[in-house]
């Protein structure tokens, strides 16, 4: 897989966006990392690193059922 940068910035451009993830929580019932995963369509444990970005961030909850946990966005 090769990264793309800005051509003005130089920087990577970001494959999957903070708004898939939050788009992704919104949608699934019973968001859990696996589902989001497969709907971003990233690796378990990007979307797991992202979606608890997305919690430091305040714009999700995590909830742990057992030894899952569930994402829903902030209310």
């Amino acid at each position: 897989m090769t990264a793309d940068r800005d051509e003005k910035s130089g920087q990577f451009t970001e494959q999957y966006p903070q708004e898939a993830f939050l788009n992704a929580v919104g949608k699934l019932d019973h968001a859990t990392t696996s589902k989001v995963a497969e709907e971003v369509g990233c690796s378990y444990d990007l979307a797991y690193r992202r979606l608890n970005a997305l919690v430091d961030e305040e714009e999700i909850i995590r909830i742990e059922i057992g030894s899952s946990f569930v994402w829903t966005l902030q209310e």
